[in-house]
């Protein structure tokens, strides 16, 4: 059964999860930071690290940022020097903060933010040297669907790159971060957002999501090729590589 943020609804998870982002947007960056300790930072520069190692010696010239939500990691991915960033949410909110943040670091010439849903892209095949997505696979209704258009609009000999949490496997840490994520977190976001349900539905969806060698399954299943798993901070995120052959 699918994770949903609001259980008392009846609409599709999609709907659900435009609608938490939405209702979250405002507060979202700095929850984010807070949350993770600012850890979330160094989590999106490692994952442009990877992408350039998995595409040297060339660099991504066209890249696409799905569930972009306010932009952070197209930001990041400008290191690359790329000459065109897509980003692409569901969520108007998320895109109208991130609209704001791309005009105030003079970028809009490079990032342009797009309306758009991950799971059937309204883009030609074959037209990004790279994807990336942090943290929004995981909201996906049908992941493997998702993933699979993601595939499509990869060009031959490109690149995949997902950042998403996973569940810490060894003792102490997965006791420790399960108690942070059922208690604190919420807690927290609570507070700040006004949403309980969005930071409930966190580390709900983080517990039912396929990580680690499960996700790399479905990767796989995709369509994508020599595909990688790298667990970070004791495994509470993960960075997923495929090539599109």
């Amino acid at each position: 059964m699918a994770v949903l943020p609001y259980k008392d609804k009846d609409t599709s998870k999609r709907d659900q999860v435009a609608e938490m982002f939405d209702s979250i947007s405002p507060k979202y960056d700095l929850l984010n930071h807070v949350l993770s300790g600012g850890v979330d930072i160094l989590w999106r520069k490692r994952a442009i690290q990877e992408l350039r190692k998995a595409m040297a010696p060339k660099l991504p010239k066209r890249l696409l940022d799905i569930a972009t939500g306010t932009g952070d990691f197209a930001l990041e991915a400008l290191v690359l020097k790329p000459e065109k960033i897509v980003g692409m949410d569901i969520s108007e909110g998320m895109l109208s903060v991130g609209r704001e943040k791309m005009k105030k670091r003079g970028v809009s010439n490079i990032i342009e933010m797009r309306s758009g849903d991950s799971e059937g892209l309204p883009l030609p095949d074959n037209d990004f040297d790279a994807v990336i997505v942090a943290f929004g696979v995981r909201n996906f209704e049908n992941l493997q669907r998702g993933l699979t258009d993601m595939h499509r609009v990869t060009r031959p000999g490109g690149v995949c790159v997902v950042l998403e949490f996973s569940n810490p496997r060894q003792f102490p840490f997965k006791q420790l971060y399960g108690f942070y994520s059922r208690t604190i977190l919420p807690l927290i976001g609570r507070v700040v957002s006004k949403d309980a349900s969005a930071y409930t539905y966190l580390p709900e969806s983080v517990q039912a999501f396929p990580d680690g060698p499960d996700f790399l399954r479905i990767y796989e299943a995709a369509g994508f090729t020599n595909t990688k798993w790298i667990p970070l901070t004791f495994g509470v995120a993960s960075i997923y590589i495929g090539h599109k052959s």
